[in-house]
């Protein structure tokens, strides 16, 4: 490509670029945003806050994902404890999925729905 043919091909498209920019400007949300930031702003420097005073002043507690942030993370949430309680032996086996050795024979042997009315409770 030609330097000329280069240039010309900039040119257009800074007009292209100045014709979304007057777009743009005539726009009235973003003429609202603009008030906005700047009342901000000014409202921010008059009181000597920063932006991240704002940000924990609106948002006090840290969210799941925040407080996760911190230790290491699996990528999903962690699930439940169930606790079951087999009326026939009296034996009591906690998991947290359903993968546990004891609650597969259980299942097995008595079938599932019978097993899932033996959950005595769950905890986080």
């Amino acid at each position: 490509m030609s330097i000329l043919s280069s240039y010309l091909q900039k040119e257009q498209q800074l007009k292209q670029l100045q014709d979304e920019l007057k777009t743009l400007e005539n726009d009235e949300g973003l003429k609202n945003e603009l008030e906005f930031k700047e009342k901000l702003e000014a409202l921010m420097r008059e009181f000597g806050k920063s932006a991240a005073d704002v940000i924990a002043l609106l948002n006090p507690k840290p969210t799941a994902a925040q407080s996760t942030a911190s230790s290491p993370s699996t990528g999903r949430a962690k699930r439940k404890l169930k606790i079951f309680k087999n009326p026939n032996t009296g034996e009591v086996v906690e998991t947290r999925g359903g993968n546990q050795k004891t609650l597969k024979a259980w299942k097995a042997e008595h079938g599932a729905e019978v097993v899932e009315s033996w959950l005595v409770r769950t905890e986080d």
